[in-house]
């Protein structure tokens, strides 16, 4: 199985909170693909909100986004386009 990965930056003002993660661990429901993001030596699957929390994701962050399995690139795409698009807040 081929595992994809691509970095991205954490651009919202309040960072991986957890409005954000929630939004993320509801959109990675819907694919056939395992996510994780790692975030320097720490990971948390992108299921977990609990994880992803965790994570202590901030503005300016860097991410590490992988995903594995059948749905892998549509996955890795819609996550960092959610990631991208600030997780739809309005600023």
């Amino acid at each position: 199985m081929i595992k994809l990965e691509r970095q991205v930056s954490i651009s919202n003002k309040l960072g991986l909170h957890a409005r954000a993660a929630t939004k993320l661990a509801i959109l990675v429901a819907d694919f056939d693909a395992n996510i994780t993001l790692i975030q320097d030596e720490k990971s948390a699957s992108a299921a977990s909100v609990l994880g992803l929390l965790m994570l202590e994701s901030g503005i300016g962050k860097m991410i590490t986004v992988t995903a594995e399995g059948p749905d892998a690139e549509a996955a890795l795409s819609a996550v960092c386009d959610l990631i991208n698009a600030k997780f739809d807040e309005c600023c």
